[in-house]
């Protein structure tokens, strides 16, 4: 007998609304570590001790950078879209905590995720998701080559899909200027371990 092929298999689409209903009735404990990509749901990597500890550079860097009026968050949902509830790594947002008390923020100036095994994913998947939000700034803290990865201009492209036009990799020697900081310059080498 030949080998059985099974049919593919349809996965079910969440709404971030069942999502979060889900969370708030404890069907799925907060702390379980999984995000909401596009209406999937997806297992968040495991930090490694070099994740960690460069979630806490970067977020030194940024806390610098974007003074009054912004604060950075770690490991926080984002309200993204109907679809879409990412929990980045760091994400800067405008005004203060105790403005979020009912909703996740929906527009932050500005996504960073850490990678090392995850970088297709946060190249490619949620890279799509964040530029298909329209957020004007991404960045991803690439570990693996040391380097960071500065994604701008989302765009909607020929072929129906959302990416970023403007990819810059900055080595550890250069600086980068935040978009929603102008007057911000973070060293490179400040984010890396």
């Amino acid at each position: 007998m030949g080998a059985v092929r099974l049919p593919p298999v349809k996965p079910w689409r969440w709404t971030r609304a069942r999502y979060d209903e889900a969370v708030r009735t404890g069907v799925i404990d907060e702390d379980d570590p999984v995000e909401l990509l596009d209406g999937l749901l997806v297992v968040r990597e495991p930090q490694s001790s070099r994740h960690a500890a460069t979630s806490l550079l970067v977020r030194e860097a940024l806390q610098r950078a974007f003074k009054r009026g912004h604060h950075v968050r770690d490991h926080s949902p984002v309200a993204l879209d109907a679809m879409s509830e990412p929990e980045p790594d760091l994400a800067v947002v405008a005004g203060r905590p105790r403005d979020y008390l009912r909703d996740h923020p929906a527009r932050p100036v500005l996504l960073v995720e850490i990678a090392r095994t995850s970088l297709a994913k946060d190249r490619v998947r949620k890279g799509a998701l964040y530029a298909r939000a329209g957020l004007g700034e991404y960045w991803i803290v690439n570990l693996r080559d040391e380097v960071l990865e500065v994604y701008r201009d989302p765009v909607h492209d020929a072929r129906g899909r959302y990416r970023y036009r403007t990819v810059r990799i900055l080595r550890r020697g250069a600086s980068v200027t935040p978009l929603a900081a102008p007057s911000a310059r973070i060293r490179v080498a400040a984010l890396l371990p």
